[in-house]
């Protein structure tokens, strides 16, 4: 009797394992499918290329933003962006009155200069103490410093972040007691990303429910770093590498290499890793803006990429021109580095500004778009 009721138990015990594996299995089938229909896009480019303002910017447009909490918590985020920036310039002004015969123009006033070491110190901390209205008037009190603004017109040189400008104009209401990020303050806080953030989205809010669904991997660390995880990514269907095209005449704070250098040399390491022989490559030539402002006052030649460049006018004329050139020399990069086997890849170049909410949606349109097309002609349909 006692050996029926152990074999009925076993019964029980094998059946409801069946059952259990039979839900798992099932479960990983209906998975794999739902992973069939989402595209997989891997956000790339080097430090300050506006990958991560992208990144941000696709959360505003196609998903709902972001919440109370989470527009709080890059309150020490945007606070600290302000007394790196002050930092920066401040203990640039001493560093440039050494390199520079007319040592003058550098030289912060003694009424400032007290100010400038107790900030600069602040800016040296791995924490910062919040932003108060005493204190801001401090910042624009050595903002406005005359040797300051020396040294602001030789960013190139220092490692200035592109939020400068836009916080220090908004000193005043960044500081107030109750001060909420505003979804603009959070596209130009600067974050240097670490790991893979990702997020899933469909482009075109119309067309929730055509299946169409996209993730977004955005990939931070340095390119030995890379090296090492990269091809967990074979089969993305999309590469977005973003290059900061105004960074022509800036350099690197390691090495001094040219940062525009060192993003050429990344593009093309990545075009020819093996686990993207098939990937599709988006190319946003970002920083638009800034690179208008910029070409018309430093020549696009002081670029050892660029040294063949000559201009042909003037205004926007000479803007345009300069941009296709640098068009042209990343389209010769990307052929010059392409093995004949991945020939039938698409590659498009998008002119793009990350800060420009409009411009980057129609920007996503286009690429899905014509990732839209790809697949249809790879499904015979085209």
């Amino acid at each position: 009797m006692g050996s029926v009721c152990c074999t009925q138990q076993h019964r029980r015990a094998d059946s409801d394992e069946i059952e259990q594996t039979a839900e798992i299995e099932d479960r990983i089938e209906r998975e794999s499918k739902a992973e069939e229909h989402i595209q997989k896009l891997l956000l790339l480019g080097s430090s300050d290329s506006g990958k991560s303002t992208i990144f941000k910017q696709i959360k505003l447009l196609f998903q709902n933003g972001f919440d109370d909490a989470e527009l709080k918590n890059y309150i020490p985020v945007i606070h600290a962006n302000i007394y790196q920036t002050i930092k920066i310039l401040f203990d640039g002004s001493k560093e440039l009155s050494q390199s520079f015969s007319d040592r003058s123009r550098f030289h912060v006033s003694d009424e400032n200069k007290e100010i400038g070491e107790r900030l600069s110190e602040i800016g040296s901390r791995l924490e910062f103490p919040y932003l108060t209205s005493e204190i801001a008037d401090e910042i624009e009190t050595l903002w406005q410093d005359s040797a300051i603004q020396e040294t602001l017109s030789c960013c190139n040189k220092l490692q200035v972040p592109d939020c400068a400008h836009y916080y220090i104009e908004n000193l005043q209401r960044l500081s107030n007691p109750g001060y909420i990020p505003t979804k603009e303050d959070v596209l130009y806080a600067r974050v240097q990303t670490t790991g893979v953030v990702e997020i899933q989205f469909s482009p075109v809010r119309e067309n929730k429910r055509s299946g169409e669904v996209y993730r977004l991997f955005d990939v931070g660390g340095q390119r030995n770093e890379k090296r090492k995880w990269i091809h967990l990514f074979e089969g993305v269907t999309a590469v977005i590498f973003c290059a900061a095209i105004n960074e022509y005449d800036q350099t690197l704070l390691e090495n001094e290499t040219n940062r525009l250098m060192e993003t050429k040399e990344l593009f093309e390491w990545v075009l020819k890793q093996p686990c993207f022989e098939k990937t599709s490559f988006m190319l946003f030539l970002n920083k638009f803006d800034l690179f208008e402002e910029k070409v018309l006052k430093v020549p696009l030649n002081v670029c050892e990429w660029f040294q063949d460049y000559q201009p042909a006018s003037s205004g926007k004329q000479e803007i345009e021109h300069a941009y296709e050139f640098v068009k042209k020399k990343f389209e010769e990069l990307y052929f010059r580095s392409t093995s004949p086997d991945c020939v039938d890849r698409v590659f498009k170049i998008y002119r793009t500004n990350a800060l420009d909410q409009k411009l980057v949606k129609k920007t996503f349109k286009l690429v899905h778009e014509t990732l839209r097309r790809r697949n249809l002609f790879e499904a015979g349909l085209l």
